[in-house]
């Protein structure tokens, strides 16, 4: 018993004919004919009444109600299957930094998820060490991150540069420079994310080739709360400047010189997994795009 043949026979049973059976199915009556008369033997029943007009036995009757529900399921499954081959359907584990996950990514995957509907797509957002550790773990596919240490097990792909200015109170000392140079940080209070921040690296480095001491810092947790911090006088912050399309009362910005912040930031996954399979090279190819022409 195969899903044609129970096709055939349900499709026999809407039209109460073998010839217009064989019309929707696309086959000669004979076809028909051959399929229900195999059915029949395997089952060991007969199906149909055959005289003027075609009728269902008992058993003919049992296979049509219980046979509808097989055929939509397998029908789904069949679709879903299709979809799966062609990467529009799935389940994408992807990880995302700030400010990416907050600022770049809802406006993407409302474009991506419109375009296709059949993906699912479950997101964390964490740090960039965490992500590695996640990816690594197999327990998201990708992310999108700054560059993480070089690893032989690891495939980066640069996406964009995050650029980042100085936030500060607007009575600030340093809100009287158009431009602030990294030196001029020293001795201000410095508000970071975490102790591992990549461009709290990047200025200490900086720093210490200039012979100047440690910096005054304060771990805020989160990157997107920093202006809030801010306002509040706790110190200056080295944010993104994405993250200054909205308004910051009481604050004023000004761009870093040099080149100590801009961050790389693009695609992570395992090198074995590089290039990736179905729905997730899909999402892949569409934030490449997307995150590119945003940043362009």
């Amino acid at each position: 018993m195969d899903l044609r043949t129970l096709k055939t026979f349900q499709a026999i049973v809407k039209h109460g004919s073998f010839n217009k059976a064989a019309q929707e199915m696309n086959y000669v009556q004979s076809t028909v004919t051959m399929q229900i008369q195999k059915l029949e033997a395997e089952l060991g029943m007969t199906l149909f009444e055959r005289g003027k007009e075609i009728s269902l036995t008992e058993a003919g009757r049992l296979l049509y109600e219980q046979s509808m529900p097989i055929v939509k399921n397998m029908e789904r499954l069949q679709a879903s299957l299709s979809d799966l081959k062609l990467g529009e359907s799935g389940h994408v584990r992807i990880g995302v930094t700030e400010p990416t996950a907050s600022y770049r990514l809802p406006g993407i995957l409302k474009k991506f998820m419109s375009k296709y509907p059949h993906i699912q797509i479950s997101i964390e957002i964490m740090n960039t060490p965490s992500l590695v550790e996640r990816i690594r773990a197999g327990e998201i596919d990708f992310a999108l991150s700054t560059a993480p240490d070089l690893s032989t097990d690891l495939y980066f792909e640069p996406f964009f540069q995050e650029e980042f200015i100085a936030l500060m109170p607007e009575d600030h000392p340093l809100a009287q420079m158009e431009t602030v140079e990294p030196e001029a940080l020293q001795g201000h209070r410095l508000l970071i994310a975490s102790s591992t921040c990549p461009y709290r690296r990047k200025l200490e480095t900086i720093l210490q080739e200039k012979g100047q001491v440690a910096l005054d810092l304060m771990i805020v947790g989160s990157i997107t709360a920093m202006k809030q911090y801010v306002e509040s006088g706790l110190g200056i912050a080295l944010i993104p400047r994405i993250m200054m399309e909205s308004s910051s009362t009481g604050t004023a910005a000004r761009p870093v010189s040099g080149s100590l912040i801009h961050m790389t930031c693009g695609f992570i996954c395992k090198e074995s997994a590089y290039p990736l399979q179905l729905a997730s090279h899909k999402l892949y190819q569409f934030l490449k795009q997307e995150l590119t022409l945003m940043n362009g």
